[in-house]
């Protein structure tokens, strides 16, 4: 069973990815983490994410650089937002992403074109939103558990500007496949937006 969890930043689709993962005994992909090893592997180089060429040259990192703590940080997701849109980045990931989907037994992936482009074949889709301002609420409360001095305002206007570049690009653009379950997280605790994820696909079985 190939499971897809799509969304955007913050909207609890990895933790929702984890625990259905842990559920039904798949293997996991956080695609994300991929991009953030790019854009932080790009830093490393001395590049310009923005600069597709420096940003294809990032698809390069070693293998342990997915280790690094770093990659949770707001900064380098900032990064991966910008490495995301070129073309070139993409295709490099795509067929890593694809040979994780199709091992046998299935597996559980959860970004923003999982059921879209990675693994539009998926049994089951979901797509995982929430409105901006939970989102940011989640977001600053973490960063703040890390010891992170960040203000709301500044959380919600970094993640309304990575919605704009992830819906707007040109390729693989953050929206939801034609057949997704969608999950409104907005008023869920964790708890109940597992549960809620869990007796979907349930349900669908």
């Amino acid at each position: 069973m190939i499971i897809a969890v799509d969304g955007p930043t913050a909207s609890g689709k990895g933790t929702i990815a984890k625990a259905l993962a842990a559920h039904f005994g798949l293997p996991h992909l956080d695609t994300g983490l991929l991009y953030r090893a790019v854009g932080r592997q790009v830093m490393i180089n001395g590049g310009d994410p923005d600069n597709p060429d420096d940003a294809t040259l990032g698809c390069a990192f070693p293998e342990s650089l997915l280790d690094d703590p770093t990659l949770r940080s707001e900064e380098t997701g900032g990064l991966a937002s910008r490495v995301s849109i070129h073309p070139e980045v993409r295709a490099t990931l795509l067929e890593r992403q694809q040979a994780f989907a199709h091992q046998p037994g299935g597996a559980v992936l959860d970004g923003r074109d999982i059921g879209t482009v990675i693994a539009p074949e998926a049994d089951v889709k979901l797509f995982v939103t929430a409105s901006v301002e939970a989102r940011a609420q989640r977001r600053y409360l973490e960063m703040r558990e890390r010891g992170e001095a960040v203000t709301i305002a500044a959380i919600k206007a970094d993640l309304e500007a990575r919605d704009e570049r992830d819906r707007n690009r040109t390729q693989a653009p953050l929206r939801p496949a034609p057949d997704a379950i969608l999950l409104d997280t907005s008023h869920l605790d964790r708890a109940a937006a597992i549960e809620l994820a869990i007796s979907r696909i349930e349900e669908m079985r």
